[in-house]
């Protein structure tokens, strides 16, 4: 039945944009090879593993691709909503920046940072700030509309951000610094390649389970739900009840990178739960390619990697952010569908599901 609304091996065949072709025939099976996105997630993972030893020497580096991997689990936050579910939200930072500051309050009131206790309790923030939010936009008696989603998770950042601007307790304008180190039992990471390890292992965690999410089931009814909302209302799926549930574990994705972040880096402020950094992880993920989860951790990467040089170039040091903005608004206008989208089909970017014709032959 969902096959027939264009998901799946056996849907109807279709164009690069999702449409019949005149041939009959689906116009990306001739001009990209299948299994792409299997060796993508491979080489990147090669890549990571090799980061820390290439650049033992390179402290810098290695915290810089730290902050990679920890912005990652942001970008994949919004990939869970927008590429996977459809929904646009402007304000995953929100839950990213309350949950850092949730840890960070923690630390210094209760005086606890051990592993086992503040990560999922940022986690759980994280969801349940979102389900909250969800409950909100998504649960309403209309269907909302994108925009309605876009504006209200925008305007749900930007007012967290203006509160704790103005909130002595956690800082004001200043933020939270100092933040007490993670712990497992007595030892302590700090910034370095235990850290990157960590950082490293739960970013695995997390792939492997929107990977298994976006190949289950479930996920065979966001494809659905992403690309014929409305022919999925007609079959009887309750299509709010779905966004809101992918939309709250998209939130505990983000609290828990927030929690990362902010004991990484020793700080967080309102500028960590801002639209600003909302927006970065848009850009994360239209830059990759949305949909793939594999693509926001490329764009993540691109992007972070791209502005620490542009940033070390005394040439361009007043100016350097206006070329970056010029780099990424030349490949959303002219890639849509990101870096990913010059190697990957169409549909192994949605994912194929069920059993496959000539395997029931």
């Amino acid at each position: 039945m969902l096959n027939e609304a264009g998901v799946g091996a056996e849907a109807a065949p279709m164009d690069e944009k999702g449409t019949a072709s005149a041939s009959g025939k689906p116009a990306f099976r001739h001009r990209f090879p299948a299994g792409v996105l299997p060796l993508v997630e491979v080489a990147t993972l090669a890549v990571a593993i090799v980061v820390p030893f290439a650049f033992a020497e390179r402290t810098d580096l290695v915290t810089l691709a730290t902050n990679v991997l920890i912005l990652s689990l942001l970008a994949i936050s919004f990939d869970l909503c927008w590429g996977l579910s459809g929904i646009m939200s402007f304000g995953q930072a929100l839950f990213f920046g309350v949950a850092g500051y949730a840890i960070a309050l923690v630390g210094r009131d209760l005086e606890f940072s051990d592993l086992w206790g503040t990560l999922p309790l940022a986690a759980l923030v994280g969801l349940i700030l979102s389900a909250l939010f969800a409950a909100f936009l998504l649960l309403g008696r209309k269907p909302p509309t994108v925009i309605f989603v876009a504006l209200g998770t925008l305007t749900g950042s930007y007012a967290a951000e203006r509160l704790v601007s103005g909130w002595q307790y956690v800082g004001a304008g200043n933020g939270l610094s100092s933040v007490k180190l993670l712990k497992i039992g007595d030892y302590e990471f700090v910034e370095g390649t235990a850290f990157y390890c960590l950082a490293l292992g739960i970013l695995l965690l997390v792939y492997g389970g929107a990977r298994f999410l976006k190949r289950s089931q479930l996920g065979l009814v966001l494809a659905g739900m992403r690309q014929n909302e409305e022919r999925l209302a007609f079959f009887g799926y309750r299509v709010q009840l779905f966004k809101a549930l992918v939309f709250s574990l998209a939130g505990a994705v983000a609290g828990l990178g927030g929690a990362l972040y902010s004991y990484h880096q020793g700080f967080i402020g309102p500028g960590n739960m801002g639209p600003g950094l909302s927006t970065a992880a848009v850009i994360y993920c239209l830059f990759g390619g949305s949909g793939t989860i594999i693509g926001p951790i490329i764009g993540t990467a691109a992007v972070e990697v791209l502005s620490y040089v542009l940033a070390d170039i005394d040439a361009i040091k007043r100016f350097w952010p206006v070329i970056l903005g010029a780099v990424l608004l030349i490949v959303v206008m002219f890639q849509p569908k990101g870096i990913l989208g010059l190697f990957v089909s169409e549909r192994e970017r949605i994912g194929s599901y069920g059993v496959r014709r000539k395997d029931r032959n």
